[in-house]
């Protein structure tokens, strides 16, 4: 019998399935693309989470579930260039080479410096640490988690001798009290939030509690919402050290059998007077009591904790006075126990495992201490070791703005904008000798000092792994080779380095060698003294390490040959000389960033729920633009109403250090925020606004101990500023492709900031969005763009005593739109469109009545909807509450009527929000009658 050879059509693509890891969060999200084995990613492909993966049994958020969005070439950087003219690799690699040798031999080692990433793979962190430690001889490699995660390091190192994070994501299930501070987990770890809520509606009994400045979407799920001031935290926890040595209800008899130095911080703790924490933090003294009486009394706590925490000048006395209270009553070392800190980024951990932080060395050995230092150095048979911790982020770009640095290397990174004291950033740059950069974009406020750009894999390309912040190694697989001339982060190291003589160390020809060294230095001379220790790991073929499945550390192997995780300190037994845990006594120290007369707000900073650090990736997705499309600074409603601003209105942010140039940003009025407090969320930068420099406004002030900026607690002035017009422009994709020459950037900062006018771009579906204030009259702002627009287009105007309006066609499609107004937003005055009224607009073909409604402003009722809440399914506010006031009481309710909600899940906190909030509309209208 013949067997016929089954045919693909053309309508049957030939799909394959691969599996890797998120790229944002910490969660470590498993990822599975069924894409086309053809080619590059395109639109037949799909994302849907890893059904098996333990840190997400196959959800994912609204940015995971757009991760295709955000893959296409455009913007990449793909070839190596040299004071921006394109030259080859061997070109570009030589020069790096040669620059740190010379740097070297005229300065000594200490002049080179590398600044890398959370956005590495463990095994990039793993050779830039090597080679920086190892070979160069300095130890100033610092990364960009110096500014979330290092305080939560130097925290669990004082307390247990070793950067462990002793819980895993299972504790938060089944816990009896869940404690979430310093994190809007609802929109930083959407995920986790998710398996949050479920063990919640499992579990009555279970308690949540948030400590916040702010009432975050998190505080849906709250029992208790503490809104402590800012900064405050250590003398909350002291509060509650003293509470529960107080009411007996620490056991100092068992307690002392694996932990030392808890009379020492109960002292410490009693400095401040039970009476007046409440006074301290700005909370109910009620609230506050109710809190420390659930502690006490729990079986089992986990406090969650994150950037409110950490980002502070005492960021690591706030992690022990955390720690303390779990280990004065026993809450670690055991199910639904412990103090868990989350990670901000895919790999903070994998680059703590390698030594990714310039106090550290890799395999969790201390750089101070002369016996890991030898044994690294024996086992990298290295030619030179520092003997001592290298300088930190902040201290690193002090130096090189003091001369100190000759050359600096940033890899995957963007400290011109993460970093606080913007100005002196962007002067150490300036003056440094040499600022090489990999990265995968072509421009972006760092690469605008590069003196070489090196393309550099993104995350549909790295292949290595990451380690996500319950300690689980994860693959990380390449999906597509890499683009142009693109190379992997640890290629590129191995090149320079073999140019620079050392090809013994770094003769890699797969990640999976580089991993097999990593784990095989975790084992070397460990003798049980630490629990990073991957030796089951080790001798794993390329082909085992290609199907290597997500695992966690600390490894035990079974009898049956398999291997599984430890619970860490499940025996009490800790990384300290003597096993026991430290107790560390900590005292209450206000901010270093105080308030003044001068500058009367505090500043907080933080994500949004749709975007992701510098948007280098979530930038690219018009559909995550929707539910925030530009910074914003959010205002408590009596603040706003003395200085006499409102929601739209523009307003100055100044500080101690800003600068000249001030940042400015449009009002929110929330209800929500602390009064005296405002916030500003940390995405947006000089990419997309003329105005958007965040970092401008905070002084850098760092905790002592781990040198992490505080980034919570600034301190601001508000002043409200008026513009002469004001409007929105828009411009299709067609037209920006067909048009290359057109920078509409250029012509912004032309035309707009120029004139000491504002402007901020966004994605919308079919093109950008630009907001501007201009000190210009409307019609000399539409005078200036005519001016700098194509003459190819065709142009219509419609004036009225108020507005102006600019229609724009090219090839008989509308492609550019311009409505301005002397009037200020805040009054919703009618050239105040709405995107999505526009964005339908672009590229439909031209005909006099929609070129009529379009300069008449005539809009559609449905795009006068609200805001979007669901931005899977496009689900505005106004829809959402009419469909709650025709019955939809739940959150699932609106999801069978409307299906926001059904997909990715992040916006449930708001919909729970808008449900809450219309049921006390309600009660207050009934309550009135």
């Amino acid at each position: 019998m013949n067997m016929a050879t089954p045919k693909t059509t053309m309508l049957e693509p030939l799909l394959r399935q691969k599996q890797t890891t998120c790229p944002y969060c910490g969660v470590g999200c498993g990822v599975d693309i069924s894409c086309n084995v053809s080619g590059r990613i395109t639109s037949l492909d799909k994302v849907t989470g890893t059904p098996e993966h333990p840190a997400n049994y196959g959800r994912l958020c609204v940015k995971g579930t757009n991760l295709l969005e955000t893959n296409d070439l455009s913007g990449r950087l793909l070839h190596p260039t040299m004071a921006g003219a394109k030259v080859d690799w061997d070109t570009a690699t030589r020069a790096v080479a040669d620059k740190i040798t010379q740097t070297i031999a005229e300065h000594g080692p200490d002049a080179v410096a590398f600044y890398v990433s959370g956005q590495l793979l463990t095994e990039d962190y793993y050779v830039a640490n090597k080679l920086m430690k190892g070979f160069i001889g300095s130890a100033n490699i610092d990364t960009n988690s110096r500014l979330c995660m290092s305080s939560a390091v130097a925290g669990y190192k004082r307390a247990f001798g070793e950067d462990v994070v002793p819980c895993d994501y299972t504790d938060l299930e089944c816990t009896s009290l869940l404690v979430l501070t310093g994190s809007n987990t609802a929109w930083a770890h959407p995920v986790l939030f998710q398996r949050i809520q479920r063990a919640k509606l499992c579990n009555p009994d279970m308690k949540v509690v948030v400590i916040d400045p702010r009432e975050t979407e998190t505080c849906t799920i709250a029992d208790l919402h503490l809104p402590l001031k800012a900064g405050s935290d250590v003398a909350l926890f002291n509060g509650l050290l003293q509470f529960a040595h107080n009411n007996g209800a620490i056991d100092e008899a068992a307690i002392g059998e694996f932990t030392q130095g808890l009379n020492d911080a109960i002292t410490s703790a009693n400095t401040i007077d039970a009476k007046d924490v409440a006074s301290l933090c700005g909370l109910n003294e009620a609230d506050l009591n109710t809190f420390y009486d659930w502690f006490i009394n729990a079986d089992t706590a986990v406090t969650f904790y994150s950037m409110g925490v950490n980002q502070s000048s005492a960021g690591v006395d706030k992690a022990n006075a955390i720690i303390n209270c779990h280990l004065a009553l026993d809450f670690i070392g055991k199910p639904g126990c412990g103090p868990f800190s989350i990670t901000g980024q895919p790999n903070a951990m994998g680059g703590r495992e390698v030594g990714g932080l310039a106090n550290m060395l890799a395999a969790h050995c201390d750089i101070e201490n002369p016996e890991h230092r030898e044994n690294v150095k024996a086992f990298w048979q290295s030619p030179a070791m520092p003997e001592c911790g290298g300088l930190k982020a902040v201290d690193l770009f002090s130096a090189m703005d003091a001369g100190q640095i000759k050359f600096v290397w940033i890899m995957g990174t963007n400290p011109v904008v993460s970093m606080p004291y913007r100005e002196q950033v962007e002067s150490a740059l300036k003056k440094c000798d040499m600022v090489v950069v990999s990265d995968i974009v072509q421009s972006n406020d760092t690469l605008a000092f590069a003196d070489i750009a090196l393309p550099a894999t993104g995350w549909s390309e790295k292949d290595g792994t990451v380690t996500n912040s319950e300690r689980r190694i994860s693959r990380q697989r390449g999906i597509m080779p890499p683009p142009g001339e693109a190379k992997h982060d640890w290629q590129i190291m191995c090149d320079v380095a073999n140019k620079m003589g050392f090809a013994s160390g770094f003769s890699y020809s797969h990640p999976s060698e580089i991993f097999d060294e990593h784990a095989r230095l975790t084992a070397y001379k460990n003798d049980g003294a630490r629990l990073l220790n991957l030796a089951p790991l080790t001798g794993k073929s390329q082909a085992q390490y290609d199907a290597m499945a997500p695992v966690q550390w600390p490894l035990t192997i079974n009898s049956d040959k398999t291997l599984s995780a430890v619970r860490p300190f499940h025996n009490k037994v800790f990384s300290t000389p003597t096993g026991k845990a430290n107790f560390v006594a900590v005292q209450f120290s206000l901010p270093i960033q105080v308030t003044s007369s001068e500058f009367p707000f505090v500043l907080n900073s933080g994500r949004m729920r749709d975007q992701w650090h510098t948007m280098t990736r979530t930038g690219k997705a018009p559909v995550l633009h929707a539910h925030t499309d530009l910074a914003n600074v959010y205002v408590h409603p009596e603040d706003a109403k003395a200085l006499g601003v409102s929601t739209n209105d523009y307003v100055t942010l100044s500080s101690k250090v800003s600068g000249e140039t001030a940042c400015i940003f449009p009002v929110q009025i929330d209800k929500r925020q602390r009064q005296g407090d405002v916030f500003v969320p940390i995405h947006w930068s000089g990419e997309w606004g003329s105005h958007s420099k965040l970092a401008k406004l905070y002084a850098p002030a760092t905790d002592p101990i781990s040198g992490q900026p505080e980034l919570k607690h600034g301190a601001v002035s508000i002043t409200p500023l008026n513009f002469s017009s004001y409007g929105k422009l828009y411009i299709s994709d067609d037209v920006q492709v067909a048009n290359g020459e057109l920078d509409i950037v250029k012509v912004l900062n032309e035309v707009v900031e120029s004139n000491n006018g504002y402007w901020a771009k966004y994605l919308i579906d079919n093109g950008l969005g630009v907001s501007i204030a201009s000190q210009l009259e409307s019609q000399a702002v539409i005078k200036g763009l005519l001016e700098k627009l194509p003459k190819t287009w065709v142009c219509y105007q419609h004036k009225t005593a108020d507005s102006q309006v600019l229609i724009c066609t090219y090839q008989d499609s509308f492609c550019f739109m311009a409505f301005f107004g002397a009037h200020s937003p805040s009054t919703k005055p009618k050239y105040d469109v709405p995107n999505s009224w526009v964005d339908s607009a672009l590229t439909q073909s031209f005909n006099p009545e929609k070129l009529a409604n379009f300069l008449r402003c005539d809009i559609d009722e449905e795009f006068l909807n609200g805001p979007v809440v669901c931005s899977c399914f496009s689900v505005r506010e106004k829809t959402i509450s009419k469909a709650i006031v025709d019955g939809g009481s739940s959150v699932s309710a609106l999801g069978d009527t409307l299906k926001c909600g059904t997909n990715c899940g992040s916006c449930k906190p708001a919909l729970a929000t808008l449900i809450n909030e219309h049921a006390i509309t309600v009660e207050d209208v009934a309550r009135e009658s």
